[in-house]
This record gives structure tokens, sequence and C-alpha cells, in this order.
């Protein structure tokens, strides 16, 4: 096969890169046996490209009257964390009951 084309590409460059390790591959009821066994599988995973599902996030805006603001502001301080936060586990423990 000619220099360039793309199997060389793929075979060349398929475990190797620069941002990447290379990953210790195995057949996936392997994989399952050694996880159920409690055994690290670390070194057959490459964290760099997982993802958790519904975790994607979207900006939205929304306008809070100024004595709402204040209330989160004093409650985030004694707390310890940011406005956000407050506001991100509360709506999540609101809707948590909601869908229960």
């Amino acid at each position: 096969m000619k220099k360039g084309t793309l199997k060389n590409i793929v075979d060349s460059n398929r475990f190797e890169g620069p941002e990447t390790r290379s990953l210790n591959y195995m057949e996936a009821k392997k994989l399952d046996r050694k996880f159920d066994e409690g055994k690290s599988i670390l070194e057959h995973v490459d964290l760099s490209q997982a993802r958790r599902p519904d975790q994607a996030q979207k900006r939205v805006n929304v306008d809070f009257p100024l004595w709402m603001i204040r209330s989160l502001d004093k409650e985030a301080k004694r707390l310890g964390v940011a406005r956000q936060s407050i506001i991100k586990i509360w709506i999540a423990e609101r809707l948590e009951k909601a869908l229960a």
C-alpha cells in the first residue's frame, strides 16, 4: 500500500499520539470478568474519551428580584459556595422530589 493512504495512517497512529497513551486492549467479556472480580481496569480505559450522559451544560438566563439575590448570596456565603452552586443544588433537590 502506498505511503500516506488511509490504512497506513490509521495503522501507524492507532495507539500513538502526543495526547493519548497506549492502552492495553482486551475482549469485553474478559474486561467484565476482571471488573466483577474487583480488579482495576484503568489500564484498559481511555479516560480522555469518557463522557457522562445527560451532563452537558446549557447556559440559561434567569432574572431574580434583588431580595432573592441578597438571600442567595447570604446563604451561599454561609455555606462557602458560589451563588450558582446553591441555585443548582436547590433546583436539583426540588426536581428529585418532584420526580420521585
